[in-house]
């Protein structure tokens, strides 16, 4: 990322860049690549006292942030996710958190996220519909509010103590915290790229919870659900960036140590072209992830539009930078081996989740034809 850190930033970035690398270096993450659960209670608790869950918190609910502007610390962290392939629900710890204290709802779940006792799941995206289609319903019965419908996938659902599920009601959306051992609730495991993703698929059959398990207003939840997808996008592409970078690094590092022909292999000209095309799309994706995050923060009134370009562009072009990292390698980039492929498969993955580029770019075509109707 390109921000200007204060001295709080720079040392808050640097205590998890320390703690990851002592806690989850590439020989951790690989003995984790068979394992159900990608990473231990304990783990998420330490990464939880650094401040990884209460950033989006205001200070009356137990959180804070280190400068101020609590996104903008956030994305430092989702970066530092990113350069180490770390594991651990930061998104869905994130939007959850955020998405509870900003309704003043649930104070006690609040308290065990903060602390990191347990972590919630984000359960918005569904297997079919595309970027934000709710077919999940949301039904008032009595007392009581049922669930019926499919949620894929959901970030750490094996491990999840709770979900924040959107639901349709009537020709409105809601947003319900349910417990994930209530009945009627089940989870598949889903298989992933990438090692330490952890992902599944979410069923509810008639679950019945309380109505005071609503998240905000019964049928009056887009506006949340779009801030929690900006939110989400701005961490993702803050990590995807982190693990483009690191991926560079390690390209430009092996270029210039490696000898061809009795040269290094960075002299050669056409190397220096590649290298050139991927400092472009290397640069140009932290602007694109700090102009991102910066809108949201400001909830100004282009945030959409923008984190769907940022998602556009660092979905597109982080794999293809990575591709190519891969390819500059030779052969032993190709071996599961080399620690670049750890990369790689979290890019691979981030481009996947919540829209592809082309959903994205359907999107930013409809903000642009919604724009030029209105001015009409």
């Amino acid at each position: 990322m390109l921000w200007e850190l204060n001295a709080d930033q720079e040392f808050f970035r640097d205590t998890t860049a320390k703690f990851l690398s002592e806690r989850v270096p590439v020989e951790a993450i690989r003995r984790r690549r068979h394992e159900t659960d990608a990473f231990d209670a304990e783990y998420w608790r330490r990464g939880a006292d650094l401040g990884w869950t209460s950033l989006l918190v205001g200070e009356e609910a137990g959180g804070g942030s280190i400068s101020g502007d609590p996104v903008v610390d956030l994305t430092l962290i989702a970066y530092e996710f990113g350069r180490a392939a770390a594991p651990g629900p930061l998104t869905s710890a994130n939007v959850v958190a955020a998405a509870l204290s900003g309704a003043g709802s649930h104070p006690e779940v609040v308290a065990d996220l903060l602390s990191g006792a347990t972590v919630a799941g984000w359960a918005h995206a569904e297997p079919r519909g595309g970027i934000g289609a709710v077919g999940l319903e949301i039904r008032a019965d009595g007392a009581e509010l049922v669930l019926d419908g499919v949620k894929r996938p959901v970030e750490a659902a094996g491990q999840a103590g709770w979900f924040l599920v959107s639901g349709r009601t009537g020709d409105g959306l809601t947003q319900v915290l349910v417990p994930a051992d209530a009945p009627g609730v089940s989870v598949a495991a889903l298989q992933t790229v990438d090692l330490t993703g952890r992902f599944g698929t979410v069923t509810f059959d008639g679950v019945r919870v309380p109505r005071d398990a609503v998240v905000g207003e019964i049928g009056g939840a887009a506006a949340q659900l779009e801030y929690q997808l900006q939110l989400a996008l701005v961490i993702q592409a803050a990590e995807t960036v982190g693990a483009m970078q690191r991926g560079f690094d390690m390209t430009v590092e092996w270029a210039a140590d490696r000898y061809s022909f009795g040269r290094p292999l960075a002299s050669y000209q056409a190397i220096k072209h590649r290298f050139a095309d991927l400092k472009s799309w290397l640069e140009a994706s932290h602007a694109i992830a700090d102009s991102a995050a910066a809108a949201v923060s400001a909830r100004a009134a282009g945030a959409g539009e923008l984190v769907s370009v940022a998602k556009a562009y660092i979905g597109e072009y982080g794999l293809e930078l990575l591709q190519d990292c891969v390819q500059l390698h030779g052969g032993i980039g190709l071996t599961f081996e080399h620690d670049l492929h750890l990369f790689l498969r979290r890019a691979t993955v981030d481009r996947a989740l919540h829209g592809t580029p082309a959903q994205h770019r359907a999107r930013i075509a409809q903000f642009v034809i919604d724009r030029e109707g209105s001015a009409a």
